[in-house]
């Protein structure tokens, strides 16, 4: 079954989409993986990471983006078309192995989602509304993409900021979740607020694989070098004080100016700009990555 990876944090701005896209491509081109790019955010920054604005309209104008799944999981119809395999898009950026389900600009209307949770808690004798809440959002992403999880190594999913209903589910059915972050005050305060909002995920969910899900690590997106060099040194301290080796990434991104043409050109770094110190970096914390999968899988199988 393939292993599922939520990059997430509370703020928005450190780097979550860069580091999701180029860690989806280099494991599909340089390590043969096959990867799942899902996109929760609807700023769609993953899907236009990896396909252009031209043709992203193609695919929501024939309604294949992520919201016809969430429209049936919120107002089910039986007549409908589509599954999850049909909205995916293969070999994205001419990479076998490199796959996205597109994400949309209008992912689900709120009030729906109240009004079929409020119709469920009258309708279910002794739940309150809270626990059917409860149940929807941990069984919402874990559900829609249960019919292709065997279809791939990795499924990463690039969450929204904040904690809305998409980045909890995203959360809850995920094996591990990535934390993007920049040494910076405020991004600090985003890595405390995710973790609190975790282990409170994990209080609601209690008796369920929620219980389960791991911080794999925090992995640092630098921009500056000189002066402020020295002061990321100092605020990445801090973090560091305050997590276990093993919650770390050693390898920090530079984001130098190719990362950001690169999202211009609606493509990784890693493909746009291969040589640039972005690029170098992302290849060997991808190779980190591989290596804290396999040290977590090896301690569970032991624990097993």
């Amino acid at each position: 079954m393939g292993t599922i990876i939520s990059t997430v944090n509370m703020k928005g701005g450190v780097g979550k989409t860069t580091l999701t896209v180029n860690l989806a491509t280099a494991l599909a081109k340089y390590h043969n993986k096959r990867v799942l790019v899902l996109d929760l955010d609807s700023q769609i920054s993953a899907t236009l990471s990896l396909i252009s604005p031209h043709e992203f309209a193609k695919f929501r104008k024939k309604r294949r983006t992520l919201s016809y799944l969430l429209d049936n999981a919120i107002t089910p119809n039986p007549w409908k078309k589509l599954a999850i395999q049909d909205l995916i898009c293969p070999g994205v950026c001419n990479i076998d192995g490199l796959e996205l389900l597109p994400g949309d600009i209008e992912l689900y209307d709120e009030y729906l989602v109240s009004e079929m949770l409020h119709n469920k808690a009258v309708e279910a004798t002794g739940k309150d509304f809270e626990k059917v809440w409860d149940n929807f959002e941990r069984i919402l992403i874990k559900d829609l993409i249960k019919p292709i999880v065997h279809d791939y190594d990795f499924i990463i999913m690039d969450c929204a900021p904040g904690y809305n209903l998409l980045t909890r589910s995203g959360i809850a059915a995920s094996n591990y979740y990535l934390l993007p972050a920049r040494p910076e005050p405020l991004s600090i305060v985003g890595i405390q607020l995710l973790e609190r909002r975790i282990a409170n995920l994990k209080k609601h969910h209690e008796n369920t694989e929620v219980l389960n899900i791991k911080l794999l690590g925090i992995a640092f997106i630098l921009s500056a070098g000189g002066l402020m060099g020295r002061y990321y040194k100092q605020v990445m301290k801090r973090v560091r004080d305050d997590f276990a080796p093993d919650q770390l990434f050693n390898q920090s991104i530079p984001m130098d100016v190719n990362v950001a043409k690169a999202v211009d050109l609606f493509t990784p770094v890693l493909l746009a700009m291969p040589n640039s110190s972005g690029s170098k970096a992302f290849l060997k914390l991808t190779e980190e990555f591989l290596t804290k999968i396999k040290v977590n899988e090896q301690q569970l199988a032991s624990a097993n």
